[in-house]
């Protein structure tokens, strides 16, 4: 059934409630823009969600959803898809949600393959509990768990993803909302888990962190976006390019830039261009940086579900309970 929506019909009847000026605003339009658009019924979503400042992001949906507890949104995620692969699943989280209490189930969710979109908010920094520092939070931050300056290498998203086997990693911008868009249709898209990493602004307790890729001023010069089949051109001009030397990338004209390909398995050219770029001569890569495919969990699970019934019959809570060895208690 083909379904026509527009983007109030994605909004609830709850009033949202973020700090003014927070990134998640402009996150929540785009979602609903982009699903509205999408030709599913809105009763197929469902949006799962963790602790944290993005784990609001449940009661502003006009979908079904589920906040859950701290770090556990994959694995509920994963029992809602398993358990009606029809549903199209749909994770919200943030940088301290995701990679500390729940990285473990982050990475497992990743390497087995369910159909999930995972959206992960990264404001490096904890906003809900009040601005203590977090996973992704850069070395020196001074926060109030870390007065002098946090210690802590942090986690790189993206990398992250990529060596856990996402066969879906992309990243785009909280403001940028053609491209956060353009993004979240290519996830929709993807028949698997799609990870895609937002760069999302504090304005409380840690304002401006990305500032120096996002800014108006700046951003045609300290981004380039990743776009199968096309090449690596970016600046306000369009005229600068990146090329991938045996170890190094380098900084080229446009019409010598490499076409970008996110398809290689082991996704060596993803790994390269993701780390090291934010602070140095090369553009923070944006867009779509790996896009494989791999077999679908839940498939593989009602196939094999299937393979048994058809060897041993449908059986009954009653046949399991009492085969095998049974005793009785007197």
């Amino acid at each position: 059934m083909t379904v026509s929506y527009k983007k109030k019909d994605f909004a609830s009847d709850q009033e949202v409630r973020w700090c003014p000026g927070c990134g998640d605003y402009a996150i929540l339009n785009g979602v609903q823009q982009t699903f509205a658009g999408l030709g599913v019924e809105k009763e197929k979503f469902v949006i799962v969600s963790g602790i944290g400042c993005s784990s609001r992001f449940p009661y502003y949906m006009n979908t079904y959803g589920f906040h859950t507890i701290h770090g556990r949104a994959p694995a509920v995620a994963t029992g809602v898809k398993v358990a009606n692969p029809d549903l199209h699943v749909w994770m919200v989280t943030g940088d301290g949600d995701a990679l500390s209490i729940g990285g473990n189930h982050l990475i497992h969710a990743m390497r087995r393959n369910l159909n999930i979109k995972v959206l992960l908010f990264n404001n490096r920094i904890y906003g809900l509990t009040k601005g203590q520092y977090s996973p992704t939070s850069d070395v020196g931050t001074r926060t109030g768990s870390t007065p002098m300056g946090s210690l802590d290498a942090p986690f790189n998203p993206i990398a992250l993803a990529l060596g856990a086997g996402a066969g879906f990693v992309a990243r785009t911008v909280d403001t940028q909302i053609p491209h956060l868009k353009k993004v979240l249709q290519a996830a929709h898209e993807y028949e698997g888990f799609a990870f895609i990493e937002i760069l999302q602004n504090c304005v409380i307790f840690n304002n401006n962190v990305f500032e120096h890729v996002v800014a108006k001023g700046v951003r045609d010069d300290r981004q380039v976006d990743l776009v199968p089949g096309q090449p690596m051109v970016y600046g306000k001009e369009g005229d600068k390019g990146l090329k991938f030397m045996p170890d190094s990338i380098e900084v080229v004209a446009a019409d010598q830039a490499d076409v970008w390909d996110p398809s290689g398995e082991t996704g060596a050219r993803a790994f390269r261009i993701c780390q090291g770029s934010e602070h140095g001569e090369l553009p923070v890569p944006m867009g779509i940086l790996r896009q494989v495919q791999r077999p679908l969990l839940e498939e593989d699970i009602y196939a094999q579900i299937a393979q048994a019934t058809e060897k041993q019959g449908e059986g009954t809570l009653e046949s399991l309970l009492s085969a095998g060895d049974t005793w009785t208690v007197s």
